[in-house]
Parts: structure tokens; sequence; C-alpha cells
């Protein structure tokens, strides 16, 4: 099939930010045989009623046909249907078992494959709310503290934190479930 001959749906409630599109394109690269597993589905007009990141991915990496296999007609749906079918597409069910992943899992590969890892285990960091954050407990960072300051960040996610982190020309080691962050002041 001609990628062209596919819309891209101009209602799409979803986006992808850059790091992770840049994981999807790395992922269709890598496994394109995961598009055959699971294809972008398309209404009677070819217009996406899942897969628009892929779509769009797969016009970015400069493909001009794709297998047939890849997309999947669901010419039937009623317009209610199609709704529907476009958000429950990507509402994900379920909730990841963080022991099991870290036990049997390779952190490392989980990241690349585009699976959004929280900064603590079996913690999501979109739930916590001020009465979660306790400014005037005592903090006592591995090794010595005497004269430094505590600063709490709070970012939407791990890409938004390195990203901004790395603007600011921050040194910072990332680890598996925290990052260490070495703010050091300087004379005007």
């Amino acid at each position: 099939m001609k990628l062209n001959q596919i819309k891209p749906n101009p209602n799409n409630p979803r986006t992808i930010k850059d790091a992770a599109f840049e994981k999807l394109c790395k992922s269709i690269q890598e496994f394109p045989k995961m598009l055959s597993l699971r294809p972008m589905v398309v209404d009677q007009d070819n217009v996406v009623l899942g897969g628009n990141m892929r779509l769009k991915a797969l016009q970015h990496l400069g493909f001009k046909e794709i297998p047939d296999e890849w997309v999947r007609k669901a010419s039937e749906l009623t317009d209610d249907e199609k709704r529907r079918f476009i958000i429950s597409d990507n509402v994900s069910g379920g909730e990841w078992d963080w022991e099991e992943l870290q036990e049997s899992w390779n952190i490392d590969e989980l990241s690349e494959w585009g699976l959004e890892m929280s900064w603590a285990v079996g913690h999501d960091v979109n739930s916590m709310a001020d009465e979660d954050v306790d400014l005037t407990e005592d903090f006592d960072p591995i090794g010595e503290a005497a004269g430094l300051q505590r600063v709490v960040f709070i970012f939407d996610g791990a890409d938004e934190a390195e990203s901004y982190l790395n603007n600011l020309g921050v040194e910072f080691k990332k680890m598996n479930m925290a990052w260490q962050v070495n703010l050091h002041t300087r004379s005007i």
C-alpha cells in the first residue's frame, strides 16, 4: 500500500513528544515485524483510527510504500464505533508489575522500547499531590550534606526532567529508578 493513501486523523486526541517519537522510529527500524502483528487501523476512507503516531514515524523515516498487512481496514464501523475505537485503542488497561520488570527485564531495553519508567518502583509520578511532599522532613543524602540546601523539582516525566537538566548544564547520572544530581554554586 502506498503510504500517501493513508490519511492522518484530523481529530486524533494523542500526541507524541520528541524522545518518545525517536524511540518509536527506532523501534520501527529495528522491529518492523511489530507492524504486521499490530497494524494501523483505518476506516473506509483510509483515515487512521489507530496508529497515527506509527504513520507519522513511517513518514518521517521516508517510507513511500508499506506491506498491506501493516494496515487493517475497519470499514464496518459506525461513526460512534469509530470514535470509541480511537479512544479505546489508546487506553491502557492493567498496571505494570514493577518488581517483575526489575527482576526479569533489562531496564535500559524497556526504556528503549518505549516503557516510561517512573522515578520509584511502583510509584506513579503523576499521582503525587501537594500533601505527598513534606518539605520540612529531614533530608539526609548519602554522605555529608553540611551547608547544602534541598531543592525539589517535580516534572511530568523522565524525558522532561532530563531535558531540563541538560539545558541547565547540570551533571547528573541516570540510575535504574533514581537520579543523582550534583548542583554546584558559582560565584558571579
